[in-house]
C-alpha cells in the first residue's frame, strides 16, 4: 500500500506528514524522538481500514519546531488540534504511543468535543521519587561534535534503552524483560534523532513535565482505550490510575502487535465523521514514474534550473538557486525498486520527467568526486556497535582535506575550507550520505555516460 508524503503550513510552521489508505480518517501521533516514519508498517496495515494521517510533531522529522523557548504539553496538544484543522478533520479519531499519547490525552482533556475516540499506548503516571528518571539527565544536549562523538552516544543510548529504564541507569533492578539489538530499529531511531537535533529535548521535556491528563470519572468525554503491552516500562503505571471515565477501557496485551490490533479495532468502533481534505503547500514531493522508478521525489526551491546533487549527497547541499531535487535513493526521495541502475538511461529518464514537470530549461549537475566509487562509498550498513556512523563521519571529514577522501598524503592534499569542517555543516552531509542507498550506482552511471 502506497504511503504519500506532504507538507502543510500550520500557523506559520511547515508541517510534514505521511498519508496512507482508504476509509475514515485516523490521526497517528508518534513518540519522542521519532517521526511519522515510526508508523510506516502500522500505516500499511491500518490503511486497509482507515485513511491514516501521521504528522511529524513540531521539531521532529521534517516539521518546523514551535516558536517557543520551552514548549509545554499544552503547546504540543494545541499543535495537534491545529494540524487536524489544517488537514481537514471534522472529528478526530486518534492513536498515540508514549509521548504521542501524552500529547493526545492533553488535547482531548482540553478539547473533548473535537474527538470521536482515542487510543493511547503506554500512558505514564510517574511518582515524585521517579522524577530523576525522566529529568534533565534523561535529556542530554545533542549537538554535533567535531569528530563524531555525538554519534557514539546516540547509538548506545538507543541500543541500551531496551535493556533497562531509564537508559542511563544500568542497574539490575531496572532491567527490562525484552532486551534487543535490532539494527534496523536502532538505525531508524538514530536517523530521527539526527533530524531533530537538540530540539528532541523539547518534546520529551514537555511530555515528562506534563500533568496527569486522564479525565476523572464522571467527565463527559469521548470513549478511549488506554493500553500497553507486556515489557513496556509504562505498563506498570496503569495500577496508579484513578478511576476512568465511563466508556473508557484499560487493557494490557502480550505483544506490541496485539496492542496495535486492539487499538485499531477499538477506533474502528468509533469512526470519525466526513473529511474535507486540505490542499498541500504545493511543494515538497512529486510522484514520478520513469526509467523503472515509481515513487516520490523530494524537491525544494524554484526557478527554471534543475539542480542535481552529486552521489551520496542531497538537494539541500547544492546551494541556493534552482529547483533542488533528491534523486532516487538519496535524501528524502524513495529508493529505486530493487538494485539501483548503473546505466545512465534510467537516471536520465527520471531527470527528464522532473525537468518536464517543473518546466526547467536547464539541468545543472554537481561535479563528481575524485576517486574509485568502491572506496568513496564503502558499506555503511548498520552494525552491532554503530561503527558505521563514525565511519561515515570520518570519511566526510577527510573529504574536506584530501581528494580522493579515502587517501591521506601530501599528493592528495586539497585547500582546506575551515567552514566546511564545522560540525553543523558535516552533520548535513552525514545525514545525506547515510540516506544514500544509490550513491555508488549513480557515480558509476555518470562515469559511464560522461556526465
Amino acid at each position: 500500500m502506497r504511503i504519500t508524503r506532504h507538507f502543510l503550513t500550520v500557523e506559520g510552521r511547515r508541517v510534514h506528514y505521511r498519508k496512507c489508505g482508504n476509509g475514515p480518517p485516523v490521526l497517528l501521533i508518534h513518540q519522542s524522538p521519532r517521526s511519522s516514519a515510526e508508523y510506516l508498517d502500522l500505516m500499511r496495515d491500518w490503511g486497509r481500514q482507515f485513511t491514516c494521517y501521521a504528522p511529524d510533531s513540531p521539531g521532529f522529522g521534517q516539521s518546523d519546531p514551535l516558536p517557543l523557548a520551552k514548549p509545554g504539553t499544552d503547546d504540543f496538544g494545541d499543535a495537534i488540534i491545529a494540524f487536524a484543522d489544517a488537514a481537514g478533520f471534522n472529528g478526530i479519531a486518534a492513536y498515540g504511543f508514549h509521548s504521542g499519547g501524552i500529547f493526545l490525552m492533553n488535547a482531548l482533556r482540553r478539547h473533548p468535543r473535537r474527538f470521536t475516540a482515542l487510543a493511547v499506548g503506554g500512558y505514564p503516571r510517574f511518582r515524585p521519587e521517579e522524577a530523576g528518571d525522566v529529568g534533565e539527565e534523561y535529556l542530554l544536549p545533542f549537538r554535533p561534535q567535531p569528530f563524531g562523538e555525538h554519534l557514539v552516544w546516540a547509538w548506545n543510548r538507543f541500543l541500551e534503552q531496551s535493556w533497562y529504564f531509564p537508559w542511563f541507569k544500568p542497574e539490575q533492578a531496572r532491567r527490562l524483560p525484552n532486551p534487543h539489538a535490532r539494527l534496523d530499529q536502532i538505525h531508524a531511531m538514530v536517523m530521527d534523532l539526527l533530524d531533530s537535533g537538540d530540539a528532541y529535548r523539547f518534546g520529551y521535556r514537555a511530555a515528562f513535565a506534563g500533568e496527569y491528563d486522564i479525565p476523572p470519572a464522571g467527565t463527559a468525554v469521548p470513549p478511549a482505550l488506554v493500553s500497553s503491552y507486556t515489557g513496556d516500562p509504562m505498563t506498570a503505571h496503569a495500577e496508579r490510575f484513578d478511576p476512568l471515565p465511563t466508556g473508557w477501557e484499560l487493557r494490557e496485551q502480550p505483544t506490541p502487535e496485539d496492542h496495535y490490533a486492539e487499538s485499531r479495532d477499538f477506533l474502528a468502533r468509533y469512526p470519525a465523521p466526513g473529511f474535507t481534505a486540505a490542499e498541500d503547500d504545493g511543494a515538497g514531493f512529486v510522484h514520478i514514474r520513469a526509467g523503472g522508478f515509481d515513487g516520490l521525489i523530494h524537491w525544494q526551491g524554484d526557478g527554471d534550473v534543475l539542480a542535481i546533487h552529486g552521489p551520496g549527497r542531497a538537494g539541500e547541499l547544492v546551494g541556493d538557486g534552482g529547483i533542488r531535487i533528491d534523486l532516487p535513493g538519496h535524501g528524502l526521495s524513495d529508493p529505486w525498486p530493487g538494485e539501483a541502475p548503473r546505466g545512465w538511461a534510467s537516471w536520465q529518464a527520471v531527470i527528464d520527467a522532473l525537468a518536464s514537470h517543473f518546466g526547467a530549461a536547464t539541468v545543472r549537475h554537481e561535479p563528481l568526486p575524485i576517486g574509485d566509487p568502491d572506496l568513496l562509498y564503502p558499506d555503511l550498513a548498520p552494525d552491532r556497535f554503530g561503527l558505521y556512523l563514525v565511519k561515515a563521519w570520518g570519511l566526510l571529514r577527510a573529504g574536506h582535506v584530501f581528494a580522493p577522501r579515502n587517501e591521506v598524503g601530501r599528493d592528495f592534499a586539497i585547500p582546506i575550507d575551515s567552514a566546511a569542517l564545522t560540525p553543523e555543516r558535516l552533520a548535513v552531509e552525514h545525514r545525506a550520505l547515510l540516506r544514500s542507498s544509490a550513491a555508488r550506482a549513480l557515480h558509476l552511471a555518470r562515469l559511464g555516460a560522461g556526465v
